[in-house]
């Protein structure tokens, strides 16, 4: 774990434009209104037990929250959203849910939400897991777009 190097990757993407574009960036994904910063990667588990994937999950989520104290102190006590919800209304079709929130729904069950007060930018942190067997990412992503 490493707070000093993940906050200062947040500080610089608060202060970083928005590519134009969707795409790879120095830290991760970004687009228009976004950045999505990778900021940890676990290995796969190919051929990894339970044990291993719940040891590591667990880990990824005291790091999110460790990580979450230092952004409170900055920002106050943070919001949660659950992204179950919306990746069903994504799903049904029935809702256009802006990126980075229809995509990040597809990975990621449940972000810590802060708004910056000088740019009202805001920013998650959350877990990441494609699927059982891949790798858990720790994301920050840092956003102009309102949370559905």
């Amino acid at each position: 774990m490493n707070i000093t190097r993940w906050l200062a990757t947040i500080d610089l993407l608060c202060a970083r434009d928005f590519p134009a574009e969707y795409g790879r960036t120095d830290v991760g994904t970004g687009g228009p209104g976004c950045h999505m910063a990778e900021l940890a990667t676990s290995g796969d588990f190919w051929e990894g037990g339970r044990t291993e994937r719940a040891e590591t999950e667990a880990r990824y989520e005291l790091d999110r929250d460790a990580l979450g104290e230092r952004l409170t102190e900055r920002w106050g006590a943070p919001g949660t959203l659950s992204l179950g919800g919306v990746l069903e209304r994504s799903l049904s079709g029935g809702e256009d849910i802006p990126e980075p929130w229809a995509s990040l729904s597809a990975h990621v069950p449940d972000v810590r939400l802060w708004k910056q007060p000088e740019t009202g930018r805001w920013i998650a942190l959350g877990v990441s897991q494609w699927d059982k067997e891949l790798p858990f990412q720790l994301l920050a992503v840092i956003t102009e777009t309102d949370p559905p």
